[in-house]
């Protein structure tokens, strides 16, 4: 009796139990949350290795948006003559970019991530949906300091005397941040399940996302084009978070609510179908990386 009890005693201890195949939808958000040390340690390795070996370290987040607000502004203000919605054009850009900039950080780099990490897969365990969020926290570290360039640029413009400010809708950053982390998560887990057996569609969608842009509002407003492409970039579901952001920090353009609305639901919906589509992949993507 006592052998059978200190059996059953040591079974009940077991860290890892094999069990038959579950279904797709258990996202094992608990044992997530059970790692979220390594999710910080991941988010700090990212950040390190961003400035290791780098002569201006941190300036690099703020030289890439300085270089293109000044190429926009010349290019797209003063000779294309795009509008801005009465907003400083350097503004009206800067806005835009940082927005674009993290959604397609967070696209471009969980697009491979079976492909980076499959040495690493193979090898330990842990919840396979802590590479993606990883990134995308490493990615908001990095929105967060361009928005201090926005800031600065900001009181700049108030200092010299420019009439900007921002509106209530500006209580709604907050829901855009997170609109903008789960769309390009949502969307980088669809790409990355299918990069396991089609390795060229990581090169498309770097290509592809230089091209995605220009179908977003990010150099122009959504009020300046003709109402025929007006519906089809309003279909895209960065078009209203870049417009909301805009009006509620500059006070320029408009709020759709319906474009708004619809940003919201898309991007939950591409959520929950990336998180599907990467659970079931992950179970035997070691067999065709």
């Amino acid at each position: 009796m006592k052998t059978e009890s200190a059996s059953k005693s040591h079974t009940d201890t077991w860290d890892l139990e094999i069990k038959p195949a579950e279904n797709i939808f258990n996202l094992h958000l608990k044992d997530v949350w059970n790692y979220r040390d390594l999710l910080w340690l991941l988010v700090r390795r990212d950040f390190v290795s961003f400035y290791k070996q780098t002569l201006l370290g941190p300036l690099w987040f703020f030289i890439q948006p300085i270089f293109t607000i000044f190429i926009y502004s010349l290019v797209f203000n003063k000779f294309a003559q795009f509008g801005t919605n009465g907003a400083p054009a350097p503004l009206f850009y800067l806005t835009g970019i940082v927005a674009w900039t993290y959604f397609s950080d967070c696209l471009v780099k969980t697009s491979t991530v079976f492909r980076d990490n499959a040495a690493m897969f193979g090898k330990v365990y842990f919840p396979r949906l802590i590479m993606p969020l990883s990134i995308v926290m490493s990615n908001l570290v990095k929105f967060g300091m361009q928005l201090v360039l926005m800031v600065l640029l900001y009181l700049w413009y108030l200092i010299n005397g420019k009439h900007i400010a921002p509106n209530i809708y500006i209580l709604l950053f907050p829901v855009v941040v997170f609109i903008m982390a789960i769309l390009g998560l949502g969307l980088g887990l669809i790409v990355t399940a299918m990069t396991t057996k089609y390795r060229d569609l990581a090169f498309a969608v770097s290509f592809g996302m230089q091209l995605f842009m220009y179908a977003t509002p990010v150099i122009y407003p959504l009020a300046d084009l003709a109402p025929k492409y007006k519906a089809i970039v309003s279909l895209n579901p960065m078009t209203g978070v870049i417009e909301t952001l805009r009006y509620g920090v500059l006070d320029a353009g408009h709020f759709y609510s319906g474009a708004f609305l619809y940003s919201v639901l898309a991007s939950l919906a591409i959520l929950l179908l990336g998180l599907v589509i990467f659970n079931k992949v992950e179970k035997n993507f070691v067999d065709t990386v």
